[in-house]
């Protein structure tokens, strides 16, 4: 439900699943019934064929390019790993330069962007490999106009502007230019409206409008690019990360809300289940899906433990990342789902 100033109040999940799936586009698994016009996703595991030389460790970045390829942002060597919509291994690189990968992007020029927490920025590549630009000081974490701490992601607008969660050390959202200059910066660890508890990914609407993933919070925090608050979606899920499609249709995966453990120190970890929920720019929820939470080395395919990354291509297929699974996933779109 929504409130007059645009927060969303909590729903228990039973109660929001048989909400979204009576009167919206639910999801469901491909083991459940087949409803004409439901949509459904499918596991589909001929994706990827990936070489063996080809490693995969903890895997929490994914992303979809202009030609429908799946860029793979994982903590193995080659950190970027590209493979074309069938699965096939099209390159790899980012040896020399990446230490510790979160989430890789796409700004409108076809440039990669991605977030190196342990390196403490943000960086721009050609996609071939070519590193144009750095964000923050490389190895020397700091909360200033120069320095990153543990960074999460990035959204580039169309005119350039670079806005990246600072989330691991700082819980800000900083704003660059689009020569990398610092513009502001705003937020602080707390849970008011515009402060942050681990801002862990970010995306931009067709207006200009920044999402924002404030995953120990429980909710995704909306704000004009000047930094001025606009409304929170709470209690609905912990939002891990989020992906928007063409339409301004807003994808975030996680787990449902669940008890914080007595010392706080990582809220809702571990998941006690893996959520997907599509979202409108106003905060209605038009779709909720869940996968099976796998048991930890002992994930079976079409299980995700710890779903850290989500990305869409132009027919609505997913590709899920995880941690704890050390892999991304392809769930394909059947007939009668979104966007047919």
């Amino acid at each position: 439900m929504r409130t007059k100033t645009g927060t969303l109040t909590a729903i228990p999940l039973v109660v929001l699943t048989a909400i979204v799936m009576s009167g919206l586009s639910a999801c469901r698994s491909h083991s459940e019934d087949e409803a004409k016009g439901t949509p459904h996703y499918a596991f589909d595991g001929n994706w990827p064929q990936r070489p063996a030389e080809m490693q995969w460790g903890e895997t929490p970045g994914v992303t979809v390019d202009g030609k429908d390829q799946v860029w793979i942002f994982t903590r193995a060597k080659p950190p970027v790993q590209v493979y074309d919509k069938e699965g096939k291994f099209v390159r790899a690189w980012g040896d020399d330069d990446i230490k510790t990968a979160h989430y890789i992007r796409f700004d409108r020029e076809g440039k990669v962007w991605v977030a190196d927490m342990g390196k403490h920025v943000v960086m721009q590549f050609t996609p071939e490999g070519k590193l144009l630009k750095t964000l923050g000081t490389p190895g020397a974490p700091g909360c200033d106009d120069k320095h990153l701490n543990m960074p999460t992601d990035m959204v580039v607008t169309p005119a350039g502007d670079v806005f990246v969660t600072d989330g691991y050390g700082n819980n800000r959202v900083a704003h660059f230019d689009k020569n990398g200059n610092f513009v502001k910066d705003w937020g602080k660890k707390g849970g008011g409206p515009g402060e942050f508890v681990l801002p862990h990914s970010i995306v931009v609407d067709s207006k200009g409008i920044l999402y924002v993933a404030d995953r120990s919070n429980a909710r995704i925090q909306v704000f004009e690019q000047s930094g001025k608050f606009l409304a929170q979606w709470q209690n609905l899920m912990v939002p891990w990360g989020l992906w928007i499609t063409s339409k301004d249709e807003i994808w975030a995966c996680g787990s449902s809300p669940m008890q914080r453990p007595p010392d706080n120190s990582m809220p809702f970890l571990p998941p006690k289940d893996q959520v997907f929920m599509k979202f409108d720019t106003s905060g209605k929820a038009l779709a909720l899906w869940t996968v099976q939470k796998g048991q930890d080395g002992k994930e079976q395919p079409g299980e995700l433990n710890w779903l850290h990354g989500v990305a869409l291509d132009s027919s609505g297929n997913i590709y899920a990342s995880d941690i704890k699974g050390h892999k991304v996933q392809k769930f394909a779109l059947r007939e009668g789902g979104p966007g047919q």
